[in-house]
């Protein structure tokens, strides 16, 4: 079995299959594990620059989530965001918000640790089989953004090609800003409503819990498109952005600027968890629900099991 795709939802979907006692291979093209729960150094500190937290509603989900608590890796955030908008800033209630204090990767790590993972393997192609980059194998599964799984999948696999192209997604850049001091009102993440660049703005000190002076901002889906190609150059404007919402006097240094071209699904993707066709080709990850770490994860999970039966029943 061919796992591509080292997120969550590929994790998840590769523990299932191991624990089924069926071999797997997981490729993944970056240099990590993680996916979008994305997280870089800098100067030696963790900044979360994909996913900014993550929520529980799922039973099974809830049970990994007491691992990871219990191991020191998450502890909850909080429940309260603030909101701008046309109408001023107001507070809004919600589900707890959980964060990762040595970042939302490590969360992705610690459940791959003992799986075969290999990083900076590029995978080129996906023909019926199926076969994966030439060499046969017993199913595969994409974990990754429908778009990108279409630009790997044969033409001949209809299915899987036709339901990698009926999702739809939306980018988004997000900034890592440092400042000289805190200097800003009191808030944990901030949603910013009907604003022209910034759609999310999240205390990272706060959310970190060790109170660095540092922000991290996600912008509009149509400000990242505008500037795919070149996201840096887009720093100043987002810097500016999130000193004038927040009455910040003092100037940020720009650390980074990610693109995600492929940030958050619009859309739910037909009706199950994930998707799995006669060709022994899946595909799983957030689209296939509400756009939360929760729902890549219980995807991931379905299709393990799906596959896992599958091969299982194969063998006879």
């Amino acid at each position: 079995m061919i796992v591509v795709g080292a997120g969550i939802a590929g994790v998840a979907c590769a523990t299932e299959l191991v624990r089924a006692g069926v071999g797997v291979q997981i490729r993944e093209r970056g240099r990590v594990a993680g996916g979008r729960l994305a997280s870089r150094r800098f100067d030696g500190r963790p900044a979360d620059t994909g996913a900014a937290y993550l929520t529980v509603d799922d039973p099974d989900f809830a049970e990994v989530v007491r691992g990871w608590r219990a191991a020191g890796l998450v502890r909850e955030w909080t429940d309260t965001f603030v909101a701008y908008g046309p109408d001023g800033r107001r507070e809004v209630t919600g589900p707890t918000r959980w964060a990762a204090p040595r970042g939302l990767r490590s969360l992705v790590e610690e459940l791959a640790r003992d799986l075969p993972v290999t990083v900076d393997r590029l995978v080129m192609s996906v023909r019926p089989g199926p076969t994966v980059d030439g060499a046969g194998c017993a199913a595969v599964a994409l974990c990754m953004p429908g778009p990108q799984a279409a630009l790997l999948l044969d033409p001949e696999l209809a299915d899987a090609t036709r339901a990698a192209l009926q999702q739809r997604w939306a980018p988004t850049l997000s900034a890592v800003l440092r400042f000289p001091s805190r200097r800003w009102p009191d808030f944990w993440g901030a949603f910013v409503n009907d604003h022209p660049l910034l759609a999310l703005v999240c205390d990272d000190g706060d959310r970190r819990g060790d109170g660095a002076p540092v922000l991290v901002a996600h912008t509009t889906p149509e400000f990242a498109a505008g500037h795919l190609a070149q996201p840096s150059a887009a720093g100043p404007a987002v810097e500016e952005a999130v000193r004038d919402l927040l009455g910040l006097p003092e100037p940020a240094e720009l650390v980074h600027v990610h693109r995600w071209t492929y940030a958050r699904p619009t859309a739910a993707a037909g009706d199950g968890t994930y998707h799995l066709d006669d060709d022994g080709v899946g595909l799983a990850g957030d689209a296939f629900g509400r756009p939360r770490v929760q729902s890549a994860w219980r995807s991931g999970r379905d299709l393990g099991r799906a596959l896992a039966e599958r091969v299982l029943a194969m063998r006879g």
